[in-house]
């Protein structure tokens, strides 16, 4: 698996895209948002990519330049986060979506430098780019609730 993400502005409208390789088949996936983050579309990305294999407990090696999605998972703080029910952290409600997904297979990560042309890696970022820019685009309500709720904390 591939994955790329993307704001144009950050936050600003942004994109993922998603390509599934496995022996002879291709799967392309890729969607567009009003207003979200980098981060969050390099993380959701790897979700909708993990949430688009069929059965269980697929052995999943992931391809992505996003070292905050990558570091996150490998470096364990992933980990911690969930012991601390994400308190004070930032994408909370990708971070549990993602956990859930990612328990379900056997997953790997690879990191790869972007723009260096890795073939894959660069079509991933046309997609994500592609649908950040079409409309009409989504409302990331998880970026949206957060705002929202930055705003309403006492200070």
């Amino acid at each position: 698996m591939y994955t790329d993400g993307s704001s144009r502005g950050n936050p600003g409208p942004g994109g993922y895209g998603v390509v599934l390789k496995y022996k002879d088949s291709r799967k392309e996936l890729s969607g567009g948002f009003q207003l979200t983050t980098n981060n969050r579309m390099e993380l959701l990305a790897v979700i909708v990519g993990l949430e688009a294999l069929k059965g269980k407990q697929q052995v999943v090696e992931i391809y992505s330049d996003s070292q905050y999605v990558i570091d996150s998972v490998q470096r364990g703080w992933l980990v911690s986060w969930l012991k601390k029910d994400f308190r004070g952290r930032k994408n909370a409600d990708l971070w549990k979506r993602f956990w859930e997904v990612y328990q379900q297979h056997r997953v790997s990560f690879c990191w790869v430098r972007g723009h260096t042309g890795n073939v894959e890696n660069e079509y991933c970022d046309q997609l994500a780019t592609q649908s950040a820019q079409r409309g009409p685009l989504a409302e990331d309500r998880g970026y949206v609730d957060s705002i929202k709720s930055s705003i309403h904390e006492p200070k």
